[in-house]
């Protein structure tokens, strides 16, 4: 589910940065739900950023490895990764 942030994750993230909930969903033509539905049931990694709530992240590397997972190719995406 979701994983905590470490300083040298933080640092490799800067390079290349991490999905939002609403680009995931935008790229597979799905409802912010859907998505968060797929973060709880693990089948999509993310992490937390903030204090409080804060936000969902998705590092790109985890949604290609769930496109991969289910077949979908990057050509059927609605957006460019």
């Amino acid at each position: 589910m979701h994983e905590k942030l470490t300083a040298p994750a933080a640092q490799q993230a800067s390079g290349n940065p991490p999905l939002r909930v609403q680009e995931v969903a935008i790229a597979l033509r799905v409802d912010r739900a859907t998505v968060y539905r797929e973060i709880a049931a693990g089948r999509l990694d993310s992490y937390r950023v903030g204090s409080g709530r804060g936000t969902i992240r998705i590092p790109r590397s985890s949604f290609t490895q769930y496109l991969a997972d289910r077949g979908i190719p990057t050509s059927e995406l609605a957006v460019a990764l």
